[in-house]
């Protein structure tokens, strides 16, 4: 299965929290009939995954809000390069 390392980290994540071997998580998430393979609902288990997750105290947290963790940031998250000319 190709995933990005992002999500491969994520999966870690989620295995070292629920005490799980990654063959045993990959194998119970069940692709949607319709919406793509596994590959595809593997990722959506993983952003379904750290939403359900996700506080707002712990957004505040790690400084979310005011679109201040986006700002200079391109599509992949890596800082925008800013031509000073």
């Amino acid at each position: 299965m190709r995933l990005e390392p992002e999500i491969w980290d994520a999966l870690r994540e989620i295995c070292l929290r629920e005490g799980i071997e990654l063959r045993d998580l990959i194998q119970r998430i069940e692709p949607i009939p319709g919406e793509g393979g596994r590959t595809s609902a593997v990722r959506v288990f993983v952003i379904e995954y750290f939403r359900t997750a996700a506080t707002e105290s712990g957004h505040l947290g790690a400084g979310h809000g005011g679109n201040s963790h986006f700002a200079g940031s391109t599509h992949d998250g890596r800082r925008a390069r800013h031509n000073h000319e």
